[in-house]
């Protein structure tokens, strides 16, 4: 009974979001890789190309590469369009585009996080999302909310839209701005939800240890440099000040009138029939890592049932230490 009226009211709260407006299209918004973003690591393996719409970054036997944004932010969308790294066998190779406050809150992290998990020739390549909330780099595997997907599309192929919408009570994930994850804000997640303010990163690195097949597939260095190219950055947010982490929106020109607040029903429509095809492992069905079931599990009642190619994940090492 407690169960049929949690997920009543986490629906209703779904519901809420048909009244707001329409889904993430048309955003016009690109930012100028050189002017908002700085490195973080592997400086030559980073660079700027197409007056600095499109940024390179590799991986090779010295060094992956890291970008971070100038700004951090409290709330915002932020978007990037992205090509994989282009080679016969990327195994343990992992892209990821995210949101992350480690540096400034070291013992209770924040993280917002796409990854792709690297991969073998002939196999799909996989996508995971994660969502920590005031978590420790050393419990983040066993406190993750990994949900991890197959896609429509060759990621490496061409250039493909990847957003994260992120405001006080609710964090939605978009693939060529169809939705594919919807995050809610309610009393049970508690103190979870992200609620501190997170600048936004690119990067590849190894992820041998754990990435693909958990860590049964390294990396094959003969086939370096491994390249990503991102490029349509968005950065549409609030700016926080970097000392006080206070923010200080412009009231004259706020940034959600740029960009979606909410899914329709279309969204709604669309984000199920993602899940349904191409979800293959979501923390939800874990039960050895959650022998009972984290109570915002179950946003919309009719994903009881475990996806339909559910594949248990073995972590082969901690995916936020990428």
């Amino acid at each position: 009974m407690a169960k049929s009226l949690f997920i009543c009211s986490i629906l209703l709260l779904l519901n809420s979001f048909l009244s707001f407006q329409s889904s993430a299209t048309n955003l016009a918004y690109s930012t100028p890789f050189d002017r908002w973003f700085f490195k973080v690591f592997g400086d030559e393996n980073i660079k700027s190309v197409h007056n600095g719409t499109v940024a390179k970054i590799s991986l090779d036997q010295k060094t992956g590469s890291e970008f971070v944004s100038s700004d951090i932010f409290l709330h915002g969308y932020f978007s990037a369009s992205i090509k994989l790294p282009r080679n016969q066998d990327t195994a343990g190779v992992v892209v990821a585009f995210f949101t992350m406050n480690q540096d400034i809150y070291s013992r209770n992290q924040d993280e917002a996080t796409f990854e792709f998990l690297g991969n073998v020739k002939g196999k799909e390549w996989v996508v995971q999302t994660n969502i920590h909330g005031n978590t420790t780099i050393r419990n983040s595997t066993s406190k993750g909310r990994e949900e991890r997907y197959t896609l429509w599309f060759d990621p490496s192929a061409d250039f493909h839209k990847y957003s994260i919408l992120w405001t006080e009570n609710h964090i939605i994930f978009y693939v060529d701005d169809v939705p594919i994850r919807l995050f809610m804000r309610t009393k049970a997640i508690g103190n979870y939800f992200i609620t501190s303010p997170m600048y936004v990163y690119g990067s590849i690195r190894d992820g041998s240890d754990w990435a693909t097949d958990g860590g049964k597939q390294k990396v094959d260095y003969k086939y370096a440099p491994f390249t990503a190219a991102f490029s349509e950055l968005i950065l549409l947010g609030c700016p926080a000040d970097p000392i006080d982490l206070k923010p200080y929106c412009i009231d004259e020109d706020p940034w959600e009138k740029k960009v979606p607040t909410g899914l329709t029903r279309k969204d709604i429509t669309q984000m199920r029939r993602f899940r349904h095809k191409f979800m293959t492992y979501s923390y939800c069905f874990d039960k050895e890592r959650y022998p009972v079931t984290p109570p915002e599990c179950f946003v919309d009642g009719r994903e009881m049932e475990p996806p339909q190619n559910f594949d248990p994940v073995v972590f082969g090492g901690d995916p936020v230490e990428k």
